[in-house]
């Protein structure tokens, strides 16, 4: 590919959401195993953690959207930002899982809280900036469609990484030096990313709205928050999948340690060609309800994990699973970018920031959902950290990998039906009213 057709190709944007995953996934994956079950920290105080996080994260986010968009440079809006914030992300990373050795309850929840806070801060403004930008490059449906299908194809590469070969590295290297593994492979997809992408300077020209308008405008649209809400229960079951699979294997499939990566793989490797499959159906239906269907999928798939008992029977269940995963990876996007089209329709200004930031606030309260998911499940079945499991830690985890998601998904998909939005047919392409 020549330099000029990389230049903001849907193939060197998605190489952002390489480097970003590696590390998120890993992090949502293990900090759980890592803290609770292995360093022993209550559940308690780490679901204080995550409450702490949340109100830290509804300030910091909104504002990073805002100074966003209110960025004026002749590098661009968003790209100062993801410069600015790749070392930081790579430190906070190695933070989140170098914690010392011998610590007390309260010094190793102090540890987490400060890592917490860090590296979600960091997380936040890489996000935005990079979220930002994909209805800026890719406009009109198809080429969004397009986007996004690759975009999460190199994401669930990502996510393979970040949690099939995280067991393998921190096993034999320890969870530390995995982290600085993540980190340099984040700071080197980042840098090819940015290499080849161009801001258009008409967006940093447009007319910006005052905090207090942009905000309010943001607050009166109705589909943006129902979407959004829909997404955030879809969202955390993507996050409670991932962190309960170390625990799903260890006290329902009985499994050892290293064969996680193979229960993890047959999730996501089984994705890869399935995000083919959901590109194919996507083209051919209203963004609306292609976002609804997987939502439906998505739901339907997670019931054989409650059946699981060998690593046979979990391998099956997660192939089975990667299918819904597949169309909610590739959906939300090509909404989200059309909320904000139709946001620009009718105030002629550019707000991707701030919408990409409300909308993360929104989906990353997923996380405190998760964590007081398993505080409720644990306290009712007996399980506390890994030195007190409980009587019965089987049916806690059966019930956090299935029951649960089920429902969360359930209630996403109900929700879905409350988006009413026009999509953006272009010529010889189908779309309509939902």
């Amino acid at each position: 590919m020549s330099r000029d057709k990389a230049v903001n190709s849907p193939w060197t944007y998605a190489l952002g959401m390489l480097a970003i995953m590696i590390p998120s996934h890993a992090f949502s994956t293990f900090y759980s195993f890592y803290y609770v079950d292995k360093l022993g920290l209550g559940l308690g105080l780490a679901t204080l953690a995550r409450t702490i996080f949340m109100i830290w994260d509804a300030v910091n986010q909104p504002m990073a959207g805002y100074l966003s968009d209110r960025t004026n440079t002749r590098y661009g809006r968003r790209k100062p930002w993801l410069y600015f914030s790749i070392p930081l992300y790579v430190l906070a990373f190695y933070l989140v899982f170098a914690a010392p050795d011998g610590m007390s309850q309260l010094s190793l929840f102090t540890w987490f809280l400060i890592a917490l806070l860090l590296f979600e801060a960091i997380a936040t403004i890489l996000w935005v900036n990079y979220g930002a930008l994909f209805p800026e490059l890719f406009r009109g449906g198809r080429l969004r469609k397009k986007a996004s299908a690759i975009q999460q194809g190199y994401q669930i590469v990502a996510i393979l990484i970040g949690s099939a070969v995280a067991p393998i590295l921190f096993d034999s290297l320890g969870f530390g030096p995995m982290a600085l593994v993540f980190g340099l492979l984040f700071a080197l997809s980042m840098l090819a990313f940015l290499r080849f992408t161009k801001e258009d300077p008409a967006f940093r020209d447009a007319p910006r709205m005052g905090l207090v308008e942009s905000f309010g405008a943001t607050l009166k649209n109705k589909p943006f928050w129902l979407f959004n809400l829909s997404n955030s229960f879809a969202q955390t079951v993507n996050g409670l999948l991932s962190s309960m699979i170390p625990f799903y294997a260890k006290y329902v499939l009985g499994i050892p340690q290293s064969q996680v990566t193979l229960l993890l793989a047959s999730i996501f490797v089984s994705v890869i060609p399935l995000v083919g499959v959901w590109f194919w159906l996507i083209k051919r239906m209203d963004s609306v309800k292609a976002w609804r269907i997987s939502l439906l999928a998505y739901a339907v798939s997670v019931i054989p994990l409650w059946f699981g008992s060998t690593l046979a029977g979990g391998i099956t269940a997660g192939v089975i699973v990667g299918f819904g995963l597949a169309g909610f990876l590739v959906t939300p996007p090509i909404v989200s970018g059309l909320i904000i089209d139709l946001d620009y329709k009718e105030t002629g200004r550019r707000r991707e920031g701030v919408y990409t930031a409300v909308s993360g606030f929104i989906t990353r309260s997923s996380g405190l959902i998760s964590a007081l998911a398993f505080l409720i499940v644990g306290m009712a079945t007996g399980y506390k950290s890994g030195a007190e499991p409980g009587a019965d830690p089987e049916l806690t985890f059966r019930v956090l990998i299935s029951v649960v998601p089920f429902v969360l998904l359930a209630l996403s998909y109900v929700l879905s039906f409350f988006v009413k939005l026009e999509d953006q047919k272009e010529p010889g392409e189908a779309g309509g009213a939902v």
